[in-house]
């Protein structure tokens, strides 16, 4: 009976979990690429040889300070949308979430064979994956999903016959 109470939670949850998922997956390599042009200054590229040669535990710091770095901005968006500029609160958020994708997808791609080696984290990696694969699946396999796709690929055809024009 619980099952069947909890079943509407569940289904939601999985939902907004699969959504930020996809965010994710959307923008990191994207944003990964644009992180890259900017490494591409001397001084970063000096920085990214320090963060390669990290030793896992540091690497793990690492990884955890674009959530803190970003964290100050995110409760200033709060404090302005509070403060009545919604829409300058929801920009400060979305740029921040922007920017801290793209930081951490640059950072991770540097330091996971560092971070591989904490036996805990790598643990905990193939099972994010695994997980993230099942829901990805999961989405992938809806008649919203297949429907959305259907949907996308119509309008690129549009668009490119549009543009033949």
């Amino acid at each position: 009976m619980l099952k069947t109470l909890f079943a509407p939670l569940r289904w939601l949850i999985r939902v907004v979990l699969a959504l930020l998922i996809l965010f994710e997956e959307w923008g990191w390599e994207p944003l990964r690429r644009v992180f890259a042009l900017i490494a591409k200054l001397p001084v970063i590229r000096h920085i990214e040889a320090g963060l390669k040669r990290l030793p896992p535990r540091w690497a793990f710091v690492v990884l955890l300070l674009p959530s803190l770095l970003i964290l100050p901005i995110k409760l200033a968006a709060v404090w302005l949308v509070a403060k009545g500029h919604a829409l300058l609160g929801v920009g400060v958020i979305i740029a921040a979430k922007l920017f801290g994708t793209a930081l951490l997808a640059w950072l991770f791609q540097l330091i996971q064979p560092a971070l591989m080696q904490l036996p805990w984290f790598a643990r905990f990696y193939a099972r994010w994956t695994a997980w993230k694969a099942e829901l990805l699946a999961w989405v992938r396999a809806s008649a919203v999903w297949r429907m959305a796709r259907a949907v996308k690929l119509r309008l690129g055809r549009w668009a490119r016959r549009w543009r033949s024009r």
